[in-house]
């Protein structure tokens, strides 16, 4: 029989979290040994706990040498510490900076769908900007269709669910007024009879 299927969200107990942890990463550490011996690949990985301890395997001599086979076949330059931190820090630099203008543009965009600063447009792009409109309203309108839909089917049901409690209630109340109503003759029957 085989296993479910996990549903992969943070566990939230510290032990099971832990025990998890170990054995997935000993299995991850076996499959890197597998595909190492079997394929005759050349594997490096890095595992780091969740309490910063580091779990590695290399197939070949070190990690190291496998780390560098990857700078320079993906064009990373061969790490040293004062280079690393010059061009780490203006790579930092560059980053903020296309975040700063997309944060810009966005914001810029976000007034223009609501309706400030057109002046700002020329005609194609009030045109561009028109088409996002009407294509972001029919979303909005489907997906209320949609919602609505759910909504009248539910509301349907319960009404069917309750004719159906009351029509049962119903029959209930009239065989109770029945045999009541058969009682109360029966009473007068024997009162008239005596």
């Amino acid at each position: 029989m085989g296993r479910g299927k996990v549903e992969l969200k943070r566990i939230e107990n510290t032990t099971s979290r832990q025990v998890t942890f170990s054995k997935r990463r000993n299995g991850l550490l076996k499959k890197a040994f597998e595909l190492s011996i079997l394929c005759e690949a050349e594997v490096a990985l890095v595992v780091f706990s969740p309490s910063g301890k580091a779990f590695q395997f290399a197939s070949h001599d070190s990690i190291d040498r496998t780390i560098a086979r990857y700078r320079s076949v993906a064009g990373l330059p061969e790490s040293s510490s004062c280079t690393q931190r010059s061009r780490t820090a203006e790579f930092w630099r560059t980053e903020i900076d296309e975040m700063k203008k997309l944060a810009d543009m966005l914001e810029a965009r976000n007034k223009h769908i609501c309706g400030e600063d057109l002046p700002l447009l020329d005609m194609k792009d009030l045109k561009q900007l028109e088409r996002q409109i009407k294509t972001g309203v029919e979303r909005v309108r489907s997906r209320k269709r949609r919602l609505l839909a759910e909504h009248i089917n539910m509301l349907k049901r319960k009404q069917k669910a309750l004719q159906d409690e009351n029509a049962c209630l119903q029959k209930r109340l009239n065989e109770i007024n029945v045999s009541s109503r058969s009682s109360k003759e029966g009473d007068r029957c024997s009162s008239t009879s005596s």
